[in-house]
């Protein structure tokens, strides 16, 4: 009773607009399939995902890790084959090899590593192109998503009152 209250309403006048559906197609510019896109031109060749994304800079990170992978890879599988044919021929009886300091033994343990360094970085060859489709699938839908100055997360500093120590925390706010 001692309080007074305001209540508002909404007015009688109709308003009428009319909107054009390029307006409706300009202010929801949300393509499903561009993810999907980008992925397959990823998969088709790397780093084209990243183009389509326009995400150049990208670019030279994919073919630096896939590159640098296969490198290792044809490198070890080179040396390897060095060993295999170099024990092949101690077998047969032959000594006149680029290895005829070595025994058996470590030639065998040569192959052995240069064949696991080989797996190794066959895998992290698929591992980069995987991840290189990834990328570019997460970097499209990303793209689309909503970025507005209404939601905002905020570190937060605040004071205990029981124990006088000070709390971290995060402040999550949204405005409408």
């Amino acid at each position: 009773m001692l309080a007074t209250t305001f209540a508002y309403a909404q007015n009688n006048e109709k308003t009428t607009t009319t909107i054009s559906s390029k307006e409706v197609i300009k202010s929801n510019d949300i393509d499903p399939l561009t993810p999907a896109k980008a992925a397959f031109y990823s998969a088709v060749l790397p780093g084209l995902g990243q183009a389509y994304n326009k995400k150049y800079w990208k670019i030279p990170l994919v073919y630096g890790a896939i590159g640098t992978s296969m490198y290792f890879y044809l490198d070890s599988q080179k040396k390897y084959n060095s060993f295999r044919n170099a024990y092949k021929r101690r077998l047969e009886g032959f000594t006149d090899d680029k290895y005829s300091y070595l025994d058996d033994s470590r030639l065998i343990a040569g192959q052995k590593f240069y064949q696991r360094n080989r797996d190794l970085s066959s895998l992290f060859v698929v591992g980069f192109y995987i991840l290189n489709i990834i990328d570019a699938n997460v970097d499209a839908a990303l793209i689309q998503f909503n970025v507005n100055e209404n939601l905002s997360v905020k570190p937060n500093l605040q004071q205990n009152e029981l124990t006088a120590k000070t709390n971290l925390g995060l402040t999550l706010n949204y405005t409408f």
